[in-house]
């Protein structure tokens, strides 16, 4: 992707920041990808493989996990950079296939954004999850530490 001459050259570009998303170290653990983001909307897949529970099912903190991550790429598709202060989830039916979840923003102001997110298998809803975030102000915001794809507040 092409870098417009006014893009800041330290702004990530919108397939930079899917990338970022998708590579960090987490995702990879849970087979997490995600498919299609843009500001305010993404969806993400995770395959059931090794992530079940004693009942033959998929764990919910692999749903949550997957739930998360599509409200983590949603809210971060534009600046400025958002960090979750609140998340739950519910649980409507056991999950045994491949998941998506669709995060889509329901609302915002200027310093919080409000996100629900649906989990499929299939075309059956499986979850429920709502978000909220909190913008960064520029300046103060989130470091990476380099080559942990974790980050800290300064």
């Amino acid at each position: 992707m092409n870098r417009n001459i006014s893009d800041p050259p330290d702004r990530p570009l919108p397939a930079d920041k899917i990338a970022l998303f998708n590579q960090s170290p987490f995702a990879r653990l849970l087979g997490m990808e995600i498919t299609e983001a843009r500001p305010g909307w993404a969806r993400v897949a995770m395959d059931p493989g090794g992530k079940g529970n004693p009942n033959q099912k998929l764990h919910g903190g692999a749903i949550f996990a997957l739930a998360d991550q599509a409200f983590g790429i949603a809210a971060n598709m534009e600046d400025p950079p958002e960090v979750a202060v609140s998340a739950s989830i519910m649980y409507l039916a056991p999950a045994e296939g491949r998941l998506e979840a669709v995060a889509e923003r329901v609302g915002e102001d200027d310093r919080h954004s409000f996100y629900r997110v649906t989990v499929y298998e299939g075309k059956r809803m499986v979850a429920t999850f709502e978000g909220t975030g909190v913008k960064t102000p520029p300046g103060a915001g989130v470091k990476r530490e380099k080559g942990s794809g974790i980050t800290r507040g300064t």
